[in-house]
C-alpha cells in the first residue's frame, strides 16, 4: 500500500533532502551540536508536515501544514548557508541541498496558495 503523500514529488524531494541532512550532520568535520540538532529537526519537519497535510480533510488545514513544511524547507536552506559559512559543508553538498530545497519550496508554494482568492481591494 502506498500512502497518498508518497505519490507527491515534493515528498520524495523532502525525504531525499532529509537523507542529505543526515549525511551533512554526520560528516568528518563536525558542525556545532546546535546546528546539527536544528538541521535534523527542520529537515524531518518537511516530510512529516507534508504527510500530515495530506491526511487533513479541509483545504485550509492542508494549506496550513504545507505552509509549515515550506517554512521548514526555507529554514533548512538557511542552515545550509550557515554550515557553508562555518566550513562544515562542501560546495557539492551545498549545491545539491539547495537544489532539492528549491524544488520543495516551489511545489509547496503552489500547494499553499492553490485556490486562494486574491485579497479584496480596499
Amino acid at each position: 500500500m502506498v500512502m497518498a503523500y508518497e505519490r507527491l514529488d515534493v515528498y520524495r524531494y523532502a525525504t531525499e533532502h532529509l537523507a542529505l541532512a543526515v549525511r551533512v550532520t554526520g560528516g568528518s568535520q563536525r558542525p556545532p551540536a546546535f546546528l546539527v540538532d536544528q538541521y535534523r529537526r527542520a529537515a524531518l519537519s518537511i516530510p512529516l508536515n507534508i504527510a500530515e497535510a495530506v491526511g487533513k480533510n479541509s483545504s485550509d488545514d492542508q494549506k496550513h501544514f504545507f505552509a509549515i513544511a515550506r517554512g521548514s524547507a526555507m529554514e533548512c536552506g538557511a542552515i545550509l548557508d550557515a554550515a557553508a559559512v562555518l566550513g562544515v559543508v562542501d560546495d557539492f553538498t551545498l549545491s545539491k541541498g539547495k537544489e532539492l530545497l528549491e524544488h520543495i519550496v516551489r511545489i509547496l508554494s503552489v500547494l499553499c496558495f492553490r485556490g486562494r482568492r486574491p485579497a479584496a481591494p480596499r
